[in-house]
């Protein structure tokens, strides 16, 4: 699910290392940010396991200066923008030895709560399949902005001409994504961002970051969005969920159905992610003979539930909910499917709720599913299956289940941030 809007302190202090002289370190693993770690520990970017290198600063983190001995696994990078754009921290490591690396994380974090499964081989997604990336924009010149993502350890823009994880459809539009941002910037405290989504009708793009105390966007700035949305044929443009243009509405098929999307709705990065994640969470609810589809956004899992049984689906976004119910008539001969917009959190579907339901899936946000967890726990299901974008939170919850008599049979990996340090997973879990 969507992680919460992550509020930033108004005093940014400096990430880079502080000064000092270059020295020689050797590089036993890689830290869970990416970084090569030396003992001590310290922690130096783009350096790998078995690597003699030389690198400046003082105290836990330093910077890169020469790879004296190379390790084997060392590959050209993919990107002209890798080292100065923060977006990525491991495309210069082999992709096979970079995969075993993140499943090796996910079974230590298991491990640490004394959890053992069976891990089936990773999802991996190659380069150009990303559907949705956010961008920062800052001013540029005349009918123009600078459009990229944030520097490595930095405030500072690195303004990308292009990305290999994005869908060349994303790339393409880069050009135009710049002159779209060009009127945002009205106000000196404007720092937009646009959310930028890949739909079946087209780019659908929420603009976050511009200021609205001094009255938001002149009817000027917004003629000239529109303008610029039309020329770039763009699906839609909402300003922080508002609507500043619309051509058709941006629509994604979710298993049967065909959804049309609110502004910022949560997708799954990739498709082909989303199409396995689906794949093995039906096939672990099959036979089900009522399923609950917990945290279920716009419906991401639902749909293809419910072609097994009919399905409760619950999510703390009224419009994610809102939309889920839209899509149903697209999608004839469901089992059926009970919708409720309800915070899962403060609400969560209680161990009563559940007594005719055998199967309960739930994807909840980075932060977990404690509570929600815990009524699982008591109730009398039987199969749940658990699909998590942190590893350490979904470890929490699973020893919850564990520890009432769930045992977990199987995880399925799935890395879909390509080149950075996030992995995510969907666990089995039966009585």
């Amino acid at each position: 699910m969507r992680p919460p809007k992550r509020r930033f302190p108004s005093t940014r202090p400096d990430p880079r290392p502080a000064p000092g002289p270059p020295a020689e370190f050797v590089i036993q693993g890689v830290g869970g940010e990416g970084d090569g770690v030396a003992p001590g520990p310290v922690f130096i970017p783009f350096s790998l396991p078995g690597e003699r290198v030389i690198a400046k600063g003082s105290g836990d983190r330093r910077e890169l200066v020469e790879v004296l001995e190379r390790s084997a696994e060392r590959v050209e990078p993919p990107c002209p923008h890798f080292h100065a754009c923060g977006g990525c921290a491991l495309q210069h490591w082999d992709h096979a030895a970079y995969l075993t690396w993140k499943v090796e994380r996910l079974v230590g974090t298991l491990a640490r709560e004394r959890i053992e499964a069976e891990i089936l081989p990773a999802y991996a997604a190659g380069p150009g399949t990303r559907r949705r990336v956010a961008l920062h924009a800052r001013k540029g010149g005349p009918g123009s902005a600078r459009v990229g993502y944030k520097a490595r350890r930095s405030w500072d823009l690195v303004d990308v001409s292009v990305c290999p994880i994005a869908d060349p459809r994303l790339q393409a539009a880069i050009p135009a994504l710049k002159r779209l941002a060009a009127p945002l910037f009205e106000h000196p405290k404007s720092a937009p961002t646009l959310h930028v989504t890949l739909t079946d009708t087209g780019l659908d793009i929420d603009i976050t970051g511009v200021e609205a105390k001094s009255g938001g966007l002149s009817a000027d700035a917004r003629m000239q969005i529109a303008e610029q949305a039309a020329a770039a044929d763009l699906a839609r443009v909402t300003l922080a969920g508002e609507m500043a243009y619309m051509a058709r509405a941006p629509q994604v098929r979710l298993g049967p159905a065909r959804v049309n999307l609110p502004p910022g709705a949560f997708l799954q990065a990739t498709a082909g992610a989303e199409a396995a994640m689906a794949a093995f969470v039906a096939e672990a609810a099959g036979g089900a003979q009522r399923i609950a589809d917990l945290f279920c956004g716009v419906g991401t899992f639902t749909f293809r539930l419910a072609e097994i049984a009919p399905v409760y689906a619950a999510d703390f976004t009224p419009e994610a909910v809102a939309a889920l119910t839209g899509a149903l008539a697209t999608a004839p001969g469901l089992k059926g499917v009970t919708a409720e917009a309800r915070d899962l959190v403060r609400r969560p579907m209680l161990s009563d709720e559940m007594k005719k339901v055998d199967v309960v899936v739930f994807d909840p946000p980075r932060a977990g599913a404690a509570e929600q967890t815990v009524e699982i726990a008591r109730s009398k299901v039987g199969r749940v299956v658990g699909v998590s974008c942190n590893p350490a939170t979904f470890a929490r919850d699973a020893r919850t289940l564990i520890d009432a008599g769930f045992r977990l049979e199987r995880v399925l990996p799935v890395d879909q941030f390509l080149w950075s340090p996030h992995v995510e997973l969907v666990g089995v879990f039966s009585r």
